[in-house]
């Protein structure tokens, strides 16, 4: 029988995921908790050649921007969560948020189902 899948631990700290998003583009990031967002961005850096002060990464559905130097617990970014990747443009502004799949980082929508009497 195999055993229940655990999360791994670093460091006293459970192994968590992120998916940073952008165009069509999506990477998971295996980070912890305690990690700063300038450390994801230093993670990025060399998967996309883009300077971390090139960089900003808003916590989806709330398009919350994160503190380059708060941990990821300190803003709530959890397990699994969706994190949009923007970057700088030549006139020194970010782009907009552009995901293709946007219903990936949306919250299910409530259906309310009505049945009829005949």
């Amino acid at each position: 029988m195999s055993q229940p899948s655990r999360p791994r631990i670093v460091d006293d700290q459970a192994l968590m995921y992120i998916r940073v998003k952008r165009n069509k583009t999506t990477f998971f990031l295996q980070c912890v908790p305690s990690e700063t967002v300038l450390q994801i961005k230093e993670k990025l850096e060399e998967l996309i050649d883009q300077s971390v002060n090139d960089q900003r990464l808003i916590l989806m559905p709330n398009y919350q921007v994160l503190d380059d130097y708060k941990s990821l617990a300190d803003q709530k970014v959890e397990n699994d969560a969706v994190v949009a990747l923007t970057l700088r443009k030549d006139d020194d502004e970010f782009e907009e948020v552009n995901i293709v799949r946007q219903s990936d980082y949306l919250p299910p929508l409530e259906v309310a189902v009505t049945t009829s009497s005949t």
